[in-house]
């Protein structure tokens, strides 16, 4: 069996932690759509005001890691930098972000990619797992430790769930590279939380607030950690069903304002990530 570094640190707040540079790579999921910093008012596409950054589960992980460092004797502090851009399928992600984050020498990296390459029909899981677990080695041999992420799981989307075989057949592959080479999983598709709309952006694609704040805690666990919460994961009270009315405006509605022009900039060889740059480029302390 291997072990990675972090596993003689297991524990809740006050424990001392391994990790002193943490670097997140990937897409929008990382990236942090749509989660805003506290006070802010909620965005969308297109509502993005300008300057605005967005906040998302890597940078609450990175938050509760440098608050735990704090609270340790002595007192630590945690560098952090975020990389990840949306719309990145994984080719790029593995291509630009995995060299650069190993120039800034960090002990933890979290690499969570393949999403938006399973929403395109003719994507191959299993060439997708071979690339990912090259990096997965690269990363590892370097001397960081590795955070992976399962996707989600689909089933409840009439619309998007014909991704959901290619997504399972990844997620296997996520976990068997995990095995392999002592890297952490974050297991959204075992999430039960997120199997509530509510959780989920009106794009259906991206995160809430909340359900950002879940995957953090989440990730805490993957990585060995207690989490802040211990009802992280559990369901909210359920509302009651929508007609099949309400329903069917509302998928209409996705498909005018979100689907349509998602498949647009496709068609035109277009992303949602052109021209932009990731928003924390540079190992930082966490404020």
């Amino acid at each position: 069996m291997v072990f990675t570094r972090s596993e003689s640190f297991k524990g809740g707040p006050g424990t001392p932690l391994a990790w002193r540079r943490y670097v997140a790579l990937g897409d929008s999921f990382t990236e942090g759509l749509w989660d805003v910093p506290d006070g802010a008012p909620p965005v969308t596409a297109e509502a993005e005001p300008p300057g605005l950054v967005l906040r998302g589960w890597a940078d609450l992980l990175a938050g509760h890691l440098a608050d735990r460092l704090r609270g340790t004797e002595p007192a630590g502090e945690l560098h952090y930098a975020n990389l990840a851009v949306r719309g990145r399928l994984l080719d790029p992600i593995l291509a630009h972000q995995v060299p650069a984050a190993l120039r800034l020498r960090p002990d933890l990296v979290s690499l969570v990619g393949g999403g938006n390459d399973t929403l395109r029909m003719g994507a191959d899981p299993d060439r997708l797992a071979t690339r990912l677990e090259r990096a997965v080695v690269a990363l590892r041999e370097a001397g960081a430790d590795v955070l992976l992420a399962t996707g989600m799981d689909s089933a409840d989307s009439p619309l998007i769930r014909a991704n959901r075989s290619r997504v399972a057949v990844l997620n296997s592959h996520v976990w068997s590279i995990a095995r392999r080479h002592g890297a952490h999983v974050l297991d959204v598709w075992g999430m039960r939380s997120l199997r509530d709309w509510r959780m989920w952006h009106a794009d259906r694609i991206h995160l809430t607030t909340e359900g950002h704040r879940r995957v953090a805690q989440g990730a805490l666990v993957a990585l060995g950690l207690a989490p802040d919460d211990d009802a992280w994961d559990d369901p909210l009270v359920p509302l009651p069903p929508l007609p099949r009315s309400a329903r069917a405006r509302a998928d209409a509605e996705w498909l005018r304002q979100h689907a349509v022009p998602w498949a647009t900039r496709r068609l035109r060889g277009h992303s949602s990530g052109d021209r932009r740059v990731p928003k924390r480029p540079e190992l930082s302390p966490v404020p």
